[in-house]
């Protein structure tokens, strides 16, 4: 008799659970709102050659040995001085070194020595991607109070490779060990200097706009300047008062053989 007297609550409560679970339970499929499809990743991006990256439509000057000369242009002021290098890494002399301080001079006219060790690079970058110039955004800058810029050093080249994108010239030069490298996209030219370590940056920032540069890729940096001592490269060295100039660059010794290519207003500092 105990089991009638209690049946029609637990009937009761069975209703009221089969109620509930209708009322707040997963709504039909035909009633659920689609699923948002997937982003699409994003396409490359794809440097246009056009402008100051556009080709010349002639390749570089060779010297009498038949070895490519060092084109530099100034787009600023559209003077090109051509220099003729010692050995396939560069190496120059005196009198080419004063011609590219002189190109690459101040817009107020002011000139600085050039780092030799700059210059070989910037013959390496054009030799490696077959250029007819490299063309010059910019060079030395007269230095600003309290600034610590590469450019107001002698040190620094802001610069174009024709018909090369900037990523591959920027990757190109991380590989040499001991050198700053600052890739621009808005503004697309490459800054390249040496410095004692190497390091690696993007910077977002267009004309004349405050600097957005980020830091990237530490490792490689590290690794680049491991493997260019080993083949017997060093970093920068401070000038010395001398003379005999080219005494002086004898002196520093051979200029070290270009590493292989890899198939697969603050500058960094």
């Amino acid at each position: 008799m105990r089991r009638l007297r209690y049946a029609p609550h637990v009937a009761v409560v069975s209703v009221a659970l089969l109620t509930a679970a209708v009322a707040y339970g997963d709504p039909p499929k035909h009633a659920r709102p689609a699923a948002k499809p997937a982003p699409k990743a994003p396409k490359p991006y794809t440097q246009a050659m056009v402008g100051w990256h556009a080709p010349v439509g002639k390749s570089a000057p060779v010297d009498a040995s038949g070895r490519p000369m060092l084109v530099l242009r100034a787009i600023n002021r559209n003077e090109k001085v051509e220099l003729t290098a010692t050995t396939d890494a560069g190496g120059f002399s005196a009198r080419d070194l004063d011609r590219a301080a002189w190109l690459l001079r101040a817009m107020s006219g002011d000139e600085h020595p050039v780092e030799p060790r700059t210059l070989n690079i910037i013959y390496r970058i054009q030799t490696r991607f077959q250029a007819a110039e490299i063309r010059v955004v910019s060079g030395y800058r007269v230095p600003k109070p309290n600034s610590h810029s590469n450019h107001g050093k002698g040190l620094a080249i802001d610069f174009i490779v024709p018909v090369t994108p900037d990523a591959e010239v920027a990757k190109f030069a991380r590989e040499i060990g001991f050198v700053g490298v600052g890739i621009y996209p808005t503004s697309q030219f490459v800054h390249v200097d040496v410095r004692p370590r190497s390091y690696f940056w993007i910077d977002y920032s267009g004309p004349g706009k405050r600097n957005r540069e980020r830091g990237i890729l530490p490792d490689l940096a590290i690794a680049s300047d491991k493997r260019a001592a080993e083949r017997g490269e060093r970093g920068i060295e401070p000038f010395a008062i001398a003379s005999d100039v080219d005494l002086a660059l004898k002196a520093r010794g051979p200029v070290p053989p270009a590493p292989m290519a890899d198939d697969d207003d603050e500058d960094g500092d």
